[in-house]
Parts: C-alpha cells; sequence; structure tokens
C-alpha cells in the first residue's frame, strides 16, 4: 500500500485518514486523546517549541522575547527556513540535497560579481541568480530523475561543484560593498504608513489579515472535516484552540510593531509558507510528491510522473538555495568564499525536527519552518545564557536525534 502522509485538513479535526467520527461513541478525554495521536507529528514540535520558548524566555529574565531580539532572530534564520522549506520536500520526495550550501554560496557570489564588478542593476542580478540557482537544480535533477544516479552522490559532488567556483568567482576575497535596496532584502522593514503611533501601523494591519485568515482557515477546516465524516475536537477544545492562535499572532504581531515592523525577509517567508503549503496540501503535484517519496513504484503503476516530480523537486530546490544565498549576501553586505557552509546540514535538521520521515512521503512546510525555529531559538537562547557553540552543537545534535529517533519510535508503535 502507498505510504502517503499529505498535511491534515487541520480545524480541530484529523487527517484526512482519519477514523470516521461516527463509529462509535467517545468521551471528550478519550477523543481528544485520539487526535493528538492522530496529529502527533503536526503538534509534537508545535508544543516542543513553545515549551522551549518559554524556558529561555525565564532563563534570560525576559530578553528572548524583546522586540529587537525576536526581529534579530528572524533575521538571522530566514535563510535557513528558507532552505529549510525546499529540504523538505526534497525529503518528502525521498531524497536529500546536500549541495544547498554550496549552492546558496555560488549565488552570492554570482550576484556579487555582477553587482559590484559589472555595475549590473540590483533587481536584474537578483533575477539572474534565481536563474542559475534554478539551472543548478535542474542539472542536479536530470543526473538523479532520468540517469538514475543516487541523490546523495549527486548532490555531494555539487557540493564540491559549487564550493570550488564560489572560490574561482571571488578569487579567494569577498565582494563588497552591495547597493542599499538589495541589503533591505534580508536586514529592511516594511515601510511606515499612516497617522504616528506608538506602532507600526502597516505591520498591525498584517498582523490582523494573518489572525481572520488563519481563523477562517480553521473554521473552514473544521466544517470540511465534518463534511468528511472525519472526528473533530469537541467545541470546548476547539474554541480553546482558537485562543491560543489569536494569541500567539497578537502577541507576535504587537512584537514586531513595537519595534521597527515587519521584516522584509518574514514577508519572503510568509509568501513561500503560503504558496508551498498550498501546492503541497490540494495540487496534484503535491499529492504525487507524496505518492512518489511514500511508495514509488506503487505511484508509477499508479500513473504518477515520478521522474518528473523529482526532476521539479530539485529545479525548486535550486531556487530556494538561490534565493537562501541572496538574503544570506545581503545580510552580510558581501560575496565572501566562506557563505553557506554547514547551511545544508541546518536545513536537513530543520526538516528531520520539523516531521519529515527518513524514509520519504511525510512531512509538511509548516513543519520545516518550526523545525528551524526550534534551532534557531535554541542558538538564540544558549547564546544569550552564555553557552558555549561547542555545547550548542551537542545539544543540536542531540535534539536532531531525538527527533528522529521518535520518528522510528512512532512508526514502530503504529505498526505494532
Amino acid at each position: 500500500m502507498t505510504q502517503i502522509q499529505s498535511p491534515a485538513i487541520d480545524a480541530g479535526g484529523t487527517s484526512p485518514g482519519g477514523d470516521k467520527g461516527t463509529s462509535t461513541p467517545e468521551g471528550p478525554r478519550a477523543l481528544l486523546v485520539g487526535l493528538l495521536r492522530g496529529n502527533i507529528r503536526q503538534y509534537g514540535m508545535l508544543v516542543a517549541l513553545a515549551l522551549i520558548i518559554v524556558l529561555f524566555q525565564i532563563w534570560t529574565d525576559g530578553t528572548l522575547l524583546k522586540p529587537l531580539n525576536v526581529t534579530n532572530l528572524i533575521q538571522q534564520n530566514g535563510y535557513i527556513l528558507i532552505l529549510a522549506i525546499g529540504m523538505m520536500i526534497v525529503i518528502i520526495a525521498g531524497h536529500i540535497d546536500l549541495s544547498v550550501g554550496s549552492l546558496a554560496a555560488f549565488v552570492g557570489a554570482a550576484a556579487a560579481v555582477m553587482m559590484v564588478h559589472h555595475d549590473i542593476p540590483w533587481p536584474l542580478a537578483a533575477a539572474a541568480a534565481l536563474l542559475i540557482g534554478a539551472a543548478a537544480g535542474a542539472w542536479q535533477g536530470f543526473w538523479i530523475a532520468y540517469v538514475g544516479i543516487p541523490s546523495f552522490i549527486v548532490t555531494l559532488a555539487g557540493m564540491l561543484l559549487f564550493r570550488g567556483g564560489t572560490q574561482i568567482l571571488l578569487q579567494g576575497q569577498s565582494v563588497a560593498p552591495f547597493p542599499q535596496g538589495f541589503r533591505k532584502i534580508s536586514s529592511g522593514f516594511l515601510p511606515e504608513a499612516g497617522p504616528h503611533t506608538n506602532y507600526h501601523n502597516l505591520t498591525l494591519l498584517l498582523g490582523l489579515g494573518v489572525l481572520a485568515l488563519a481563523v477562517v482557515q480553521e473554521v473552514r477546516g473544521r466544517r470540511q472535516a465534518a463534511s468528511y465524516g472525519l472526528r473533530l475536537l469537541p467545541i470546548g477544545f476547539f474554541l480553546v484552540k482558537l485562543a491560543a492562535i489569536t494569541t500567539a499572532v497578537t502577541v507576535f504581531t504587537l512584537l514586531l510593531a513595537s519595534y521597527h515592523g515587519f521584516p522584509i525577509v518574514l514577508l519572503i517567508l510568509g509568501v513561500l509558507l503560503v504558496a508551498f503549503g498550498y501546492v503541497m496540501r490540494n495540487s496534484i503535484l503535491g499529492r504525487h510528491t507524496y505518492a512518489i517519496g511514500g511508495n514509488e513504484p506503487a505511484a508509477r503503476l499508479s500513473g504518477v510522473k515520478s521522474k518528473r516530480i523529482v526532476f521539479l523537486a530539485f529545479v525548486n530546490m535550486g531556487v530556494l538555495a538561490a534565493l537562501a544565498g541572496l538574503v544570506f549576501a545581503a545580510r552580510l553586505n558581501a560575496g565572501t568564499p566562506q557563505a553557506g557552509i554547514n547551511f545544508e546540514l541546518e536545513a536537513i535538521a530543520a526538516a528531520f525536527i520539523g516531521g519529515a520521515s527518513a524514509s520519504g512521503g511525510v512531512g509538511t512546510v509548516l513543519g520545516a519552518i518550526i523545525g528551524g525555529l526550534v534551532l534557531g531559538v535554541l542558538n538564540n537562547g544558549m547564546s544569550l545564557v552564555g553557552i558555549g557553540t561547542d555545547y550548542q552543537q551537542v545539544i543540536k545534535g542531540l535534539v536532531l536525534l531525538a527527533a528522529v529517533g521518535f520518528d522510528v519510535w512512532n512508526k514502530r508503535k503504529a505498526g505494532s
């Protein structure tokens, strides 16, 4: 049977493959436990993220959630979160990409050379850089999907190739500075609008829009789950869930609005999250990606064009790696030969911590963001309390091992 784990229709309901709500009567507690078990991947890391935030908020005497630190946290981890989205899709398809850090460095170097040495306007340079990323992803996707070379080998070769290309382009030296407009991709904010207040007005409006969209999506999802005959959270628990979402969005919006407002990189992440979340949840392309990751032979027999899906997954990864490279270069205000080191490890860790399965076919785009935030908050919080980078690496390694171990344990339990 094909192992397909598509994102849940989650509005207090369960996944499309959940049990019917009309089977047997259940008490609220038993029903809640059943729903949590059915959505344990989705909720587990979200709860862990909340606990980590509370822990470091107390440990740092409130420094973690100060507006300046929250903004820095977003800007410091934006490029990793972008990579994590693409990596999650590649892993769902049953593959891996070890070249994304080197490709991000290569694209950043190419953009730097175009803007600084050849005076190409930064929008054109950025567009050309994204095309370079797409071409690099297509190159690797061709060898993986149509020639049949394992993705580990192809992307390992790509990692060496792009790292060497970066050194050649930059001749071992950093290239800087960049135009102000380009630098705003990573460090800029949305402009102020409206009357003068103590908060950033445009950020307040965006936060209100996000909150309304989230509530509407939850209510709509609950209605869809009811129409499919799926189990629903009792109305009391559903209202608590809506209250938690409202509180989280409101607090986050006020934190940003009390500083400089909505960072540009967060806007980019929001667009990517909505777009790729919709594609993976509702489109044929997304469902086919889950299908080939769960059981490629069965998917092919069902008419899925697996080679095309894998090829497109790596093209997409190339574009997102290029975008991450541009964001990182804009943050540094330089193209540097040392850019992108260990980016691939951070992206892979974020995907697995966010719920991806090592065997493919499982994961969500939101999960990748949550996994990346877990790593980002851990890094930031441990730095604030003075934990050395050596111990930080140990702790992150243990977190990754625990996440994958939990995935294995959960599969064994489900199969028993």
